[in-house]
């Protein structure tokens, strides 16, 4: 059966019900104001981590940008369903193999013509470098970190390649429209970081000009051939240092779009907006993270701890006081918004504030190794976290009666390369933003072993059998009561703590028309017009 427009569309409604990731670590937001004149829409951004390369960006800040100068097989509407976007067809051979054909015509911005080569190349040259969502690829037989080249992927000729998987993964047409499937012309392969830096793609925008730490423009390209093309002249991404900066270039008509409104604004933004205001249920998910690898924080000893610390949180005291209404205090590890989702999992009791429970488990752990120095909670000052942070740690410091401080990096940046580089000693905020639509894209990036976002390197077999089952299930709901048996093992071990859901909380200016938020909590750039 050939999974058609129609029919992948209908096979997202299956497994999913709303209407935000990213693209995958939740950066939120937040830089310093400029204005770039009438013609390009303003929004804001944040500085990427890295050069644009689809497959090794997994932060918002490029991800927002990749996901407009690139395109993939298929792309997500508004709601989370499902388009074929470059791919004609992709259909089903057997149980674990699909046979992907191209459409005619697309090409690079540069007039390259895109082959069924170009995506097999980029997808080894992924895993062959252990860019940060190979992971993303492990389904496909022959995957093995570091290696060059997946025997599961064929080429059958230009515009039709093969792709089989080590097991059934009845979801698997569903995730091909995550950036790590991107394709890329052979220069990328050749010079990564230089082509990063000016990238050559295949999406609806290309990039103009990007002024590092400061902004970055994209333009429409020319030879975009897809159904999302722009209605405006451009989006110039602005990086602002605070989130009330941001905010207050909204009101100010200086910004155009922005997706996350300061905390200081969450009681008054949608009188100040009106209609002009979002305030909307998305699929994002808020923890924070120790590794084990700290001292005091590995073996039974840091299970002990770690339940401790979630038992001294007071979840709803924070989210009423600090974000008004715009949070929801989590009750697993994936999403509300998500088809599968249970508020009843077996193990979730350790996020109740209980503060005789965590005095007794620190008790327990202090048996084990008395716990010596302070608790730190590192965050990016540029998100606009400092009033949760501050709230937690003093929960922490209260109910406990040890020291427990904030530690603020400068930006969002920052932050990722001391976690992506193992640097950081202490607990540090993690999230999670929706990569494709399905409760397992919260799971195995995130706790999976060796998992390209698994921040705290956290490894369980068990957990790891739980996730294989489900990416092998004959139905996405078969898959979901085998993800929620999974996460009662993580409600065991903790390998993050669980804070509570994000509303998309954003709004825009005056100056422009046609703004909608979607299931990724990302504005529809591409459809916004200037007034």
């Amino acid at each position: 059966m050939t999974l058609s427009k129609k029919t992948l569309a209908l096979l997202a409604a299956t497994t999913l019900g709303f209407g935000l990731v990213a693209c995958t670590d939740s950066g939120d937001n937040g830089a310093a104001g400029g204005s770039g004149g009438d013609k390009y829409i303003l929004a804001n951004g944040t500085e990427p981590q890295n050069p644009l390369i689809p497959s090794n960006t997994n932060e918002v800040g490029g991800g927002r940008i990749v996901d407009m100068i690139y395109s993939g097989l298929v792309y997500y509407d508004a709601d989370g369903e499902i388009h074929n976007e470059m791919a004609e067809s992709i259909e089903p051979e057997g149980e674990k193999s699909y046979r992907v054909t191209l459409k005619d015509g697309w090409t690079f911005a540069d007039g390259t013509e895109i082959t069924a080569q170009h995506f097999v190349d980029t997808w080894n040259h992924a895993v062959a470098n252990s860019h940060l969502s190979a992971y993303f690829f492990e389904p496909i037989l022959g995957y093995e970190e570091g290696k060059e080249s997946m025997e599961g992927l064929e080429v059958i000729d230009d515009k039709t390649f093969t792709i089989e998987l080590n097991q059934p993964e009845a979801d698997f047409p569903m995730r091909l429209g995550y950036s790590a499937f991107y394709p890329l012309p052979d220069e990328a392969r050749e010079d990564e970081a230089g082509f990063g830096e000016k990238p050559n793609g295949n999406g609806p925008y290309k990039l103009l000009e990007w002024n590092h730490n400061q902004d970055a423009t994209i333009v429409p390209n020319e030879n975009y051939q897809g159904e999302r093309t722009p209605q405006n002249d451009g989006i110039k991404f602005v990086f602002y240092a605070q989130q009330d900066a941001a905010y207050n270039d909204l009101l100010a008509g200086n910004l155009d779009v922005l997706d996350a409104i300061p905390d200081s604004a969450f009681a008054t933004f949608e009188n100040e907006l009106g209609d002009r205001a979002a305030n909307q249920a998305s699929a994002i998910f808020q923890s924070f993270t120790i590794p084990e690898r700290v001292e005091h924080w590995g073996g039974e000893e840091g299970k002990l701890r770690r339940q401790a610390i979630s038992h001294a949180i007071n979840r709803a005291e924070v989210t009423e006081a600090i974000f008004q209404g715009t949070r929801t205090p989590a009750t697993d590890f994936t999403s509300p918004v998500l088809p599968g989702y249970d508020g009843d999992i077996v193990g979730n009791d350790v996020l109740d504030y209980d503060p005789e429970k965590a005095k007794d488990l620190w008790a327990q752990a202090d048996e084990i190794s008395p716990f010596t120095g302070e608790f730190t909670l590192s965050y990016n000052a540029d998100g606009g976290h400092q009033a949760w942070v501050d709230a937690v740690v003093n929960s922490i410091r209260n109910t406990l009666g040890i020291e427990a401080v904030g530690n603020p990096y400068p930006d969002f940046k920052s932050l990722r390369d001391d976690v992506t580089g193992r640097t950081i000693q202490g607990a540090f905020r993690t999230g999670w933003q929706a990569d494709y639509p399905s409760q397992g894209n919260f799971l195995g990036p995130l706790y999976g072993t060796g998992a390209g976002s698994n921040d705290g390197d956290y490894s369980n077999p068990d957990f790891d059998a739980k996730l294989a089952e489900a990416a092998a299930a004959e139905t996405p709901e078969d898959a979901s009561r085998i993800y929620n048996e999974a996460q009662e093992i993580l409600f065991q071990d903790l390998p993050a703590i669980p804070l509570w859901y994000s509303n998309l909380t954003g709004g825009s200016s005056e100056h422009v028309e046609n703004v909608v938020f979607s299931w990724k909590d990302q504005p529809l750039y591409y459809n916004i017009t200037k007034n």
